[in-house]
């Protein structure tokens, strides 16, 4: 009874992401309960803000459901400075050292892939960027960034389900494959310090109509609207607060707003909790080990998304490709 149960849920979930997808244009907001980490795909801006890294996170959400969503993200940004440290001194970059103070990174670039599966549908980023830092004061920057994006959505009309006989939009892509791909571009600047940073971001400025293959969705995408901050603080010589905050607008999609504190112990362990408005209570937990951090985040739905009635669960992976020097006593909280 209880597999019966779980094939009619997963059955009206994808019917309802259908209708969502097709009804909002295939436009979506990109959650992640660890957004702190990966900021760059919100801000070009922030690309080599940590140095170079690499990043990763695989997402299932409302896990249990045929069809439910799935996203996994992968990144790398380089310093363009390690490239001639690295020649010079004919080193592995494990071997690099830096100071833990660093501001980031001069000059840097950055590429990501994003790859979404909702229900029938699938999406796949891709995102090229640039982010340049100006120094203002001894302790403040100015960094601005560009993206160029590529994006490919496909359908998979097989995996369709009716709502209803006689509606003509789904009928015209049931059992058969549709592809669309646009090209577009985001922008931003942010504003950091030692302990803090806020910025602003606008994402899809050319608004899909670049544009190619089947058209099956609207060619219109609205312009996204993106606030960023996060202020950080050790407390104690072992212990210390983080708090980040992200803001969405869009004349589509409305908005949306997430925040997040957590406790950071000894630069090497992190627990906190946040709350995306209507959607989410999230928690995240992790720890370093090395030159690596491994976390998992867990998210409560609620409001709109409490119908499912299921959780979801994120793992996320980064590591400096430079080796970079923790204090053993806490003088600069290092996580965000």
């Amino acid at each position: 009874m209880k597999t019966y149960k779980n094939i009619i849920k997963g059955g009206l979930l994808v019917a309802f992401l259908t209708m969502s997808w097709l009804g909002a244009e295939a436009q979506t907001l990109k959650q992640t309960g660890n957004f702190s980490l990966f900021q760059q795909y919100f801000n070009p801006g922030l690309t080599g803000y940590e140095g170079s890294m690499g990043k990763l996170f695989y997402r299932n959400q409302w896990g249990g459901f045929d069809g439910a969503p799935e996203t996994l993200f992968a990144s790398i940004e380089l310093d363009l400075a390690d490239f001639s440290r690295w020649k010079t001194e004919e080193t592995v970059v494990s071997t690099q050292e830096i100071n833990y103070v660093a501001p980031g990174a001069k000059n840097a670039f950055g590429f990501l892939i994003y790859h979404d599966t909702n229900g029938p549908f699938t999406e796949t980023q891709l995102h090229l960027s640039y982010g340049s830092r100006v120094q203002l004061t001894a302790k403040t920057q100015l960094r601005l960034g560009a993206a160029v994006t590529y994006n490919q959505h496909r359908l998979d009309g097989s995996q369709i389900r009716f709502l209803n006989d006689q509606d003509q939009v789904i009928d015209s892509y049931f059992g058969r494959f549709a592809n669309q791909n646009r090209l577009d571009f985001n922008a931003g600047l942010m504003l950091t310090s030692d302990n803090y940073y806020l910025g602003y971001a606008l994402q899809d400025l050319a608004q899909g109509k670049i544009n190619g293959g089947d058209n099956f969705l609207n060619e219109d995408f609205a312009m996204q609207h993106i606030l960023q901050g996060g202020y950080r603080r050790a407390l104690t010589d072992q212990f210390g607060l983080v708090f980040n905050g992200i803001y969405r607008y869009d004349e589509r999609l409305g908005q949306n707003a997430e925040g997040q504190i957590k406790g950071v112990f000894m630069n090497t362990a992190w627990l906190g909790a946040g709350y995306r408005w209507d959607l989410a209570y999230t928690m995240t937990v992790g720890f370093r080990l090395g030159q690596m951090r491994l976390g998992y985040s867990y998210e409560i739905p609620t409001g709109d998304a409490q119908q499912f009635g299921s959780n979801t669960s994120e793992f996320i992976m980064t590591m400096n490709l430079h080796k970079v020097k923790y204090p053993k006593y806490l003088k600069q909280v290092l996580m965000w």
